[in-house]
């Protein structure tokens, strides 16, 4: 198994897990049109000799203050917290991270598995939502590259990541917020080509 100070490149994936595409009161369908791509990306991280898959799983417990803000969903125990099938099968010899928050830096170990990667120079970060836990990654793991003064390039493939719509959160106009946010944060959004690896 690769030792984390050799990984290179990081692939992660956020969130693609039932609860945010087929179970549950957060699931949305139209997500799953994001998976040809998502599949791609797996493809490419697990041939890359000197890359490493990691899965982020929203989960919580009925207590998850979480849920003051949005409806209850990836509860411990349930199918929403699966990823699903057409992914799970790249997460294997994959890292897997747990969150109860929007963002998957606090998540327990998260910061010091990255901090243990001396090699890395490049992640790329896709999955499921955009403007919420894809965005709520990307913008503190840029922070992290800064306040450490390491140059790690973080990419964002605009085709590999979706999120949700509603009449109070409409899904195009959500989508590029996000995306305005990430490059003016000094995140690439552009799509992963083999020529990345």
């Amino acid at each position: 198994m690769m030792k984390l100070e050799d990984i290179r490149r990081l692939y992660i994936f956020v969130d693609t897990t039932q609860a945010f595409s087929r179970e549950g009161l957060l699931a949305d369908p139209y997500v799953l049109h994001t998976v040809p791509e998502l599949i791609e990306i797996a493809k490419i991280g697990t041939d890359d000799e000197a890359g490493k898959l990691m899965f982020i799983v929203d989960l919580h417990t009925k207590d998850s203050l979480e849920f003051d803000r949005y409806p209850i969903h990836a509860l411990e125990g349930t199918k929403e917290v699966e990823i699903i099938p057409e992914l799970k099968i790249y997460t294997e010899n994959s890292l897997i991270f747990k969150k109860n928050a929007t963002s998957a830096i606090f998540s327990k170990g998260f910061i010091n598995t990255i901090l243990k990667m001396t090699s890395l120079e490049k992640v790329i970060i896709s999955g499921w939502d955009t403007d919420i836990c894809v965005m709520n990654l990307a913008i503190p793991l840029q922070n992290l590259f800064d306040e450490i003064n390491r140059r790690v390039e973080i990419i964002v493939p605009p085709n590999a990541v979706e999120t949700y719509d509603s009449p109070d959160h409409n899904r195009d106009e959500y989508n590029e917020m996000a995306f305005k946010f990430m490059r003016q944060s000094g995140i690439k959004v552009r799509t992963l080509e083999r020529k990345d690896v």
